[in-house]
């Protein structure tokens, strides 16, 4: 299981869920809330293996996840910034 959550002390959280080759990564104001998460405009196809802590095993389209790599640097720029950096593209949930 590849799934972990950062809580802000002002109460946002940040997901990422990977299978190891993508990540999905989602930014919430509440638990249970809509977000938004990032998205790769080039992603074709589709990958699973995304393991919740629930076990479920999901599928997610190659554009609504980045490659594990960019994710890394995504979460290293939230966590050192406070925001996501402007160059990744986002799609809001709500």
């Amino acid at each position: 299981m590849l799934e972990t959550w950062f809580e802000h002390d002002r109460g946002g959280l940040l997901a990422v869920v990977s299978n190891g080759t993508r990540a999905l990564i989602m930014l919430l104001e509440e638990p249970g809330g809509p977000g938004e998460h990032a998205i790769d405009p080039t992603g074709t196809g589709q990958q699973g293996g995304f393991v919740l802590s629930n076990g479920q095993s999901d599928a997610y389209s190659d554009g609504d996840t980045v490659p594990l790599v960019q994710a890394l640097a995504i979460l290293e720029h939230i966590v050192d910034h406070g925001h996501p950096p402007a160059s990744v593209g986002w799609h809001v949930d709500r």
